[in-house]
């Protein structure tokens, strides 16, 4: 499929990472691996790149938990 949309002009490798990207940020690696068939090696690696940071994020809800909000 991806030879013939490239043969009309339509590049799916960036559409292609961003979901791979999305995946990745969403699931575990031994998940990501299973789901796609990718060696646990690249799931790992897809992981470590999409890892998000939530230590702002959890450092706001500690504070607001403190102050009494919810």
């Amino acid at each position: 499929m991806t030879q013939k949309l490239n043969r009309h002009g339509i590049s799916v490798r960036a559409a292609h990472n961003s979901a791979l990207t999305a995946l990745a940020a969403d699931l575990p690696s031994p998940i990501l691996a299973d789901l796609t068939g990718m060696h646990r090696h690249t799931a790992i690696r897809w992981v470590t790149y999409a890892r998000r940071d939530w230590a702002e994020y959890l450092a706001a809800r500690a504070e607001d938990q403190q102050e009494g909000r919810r």
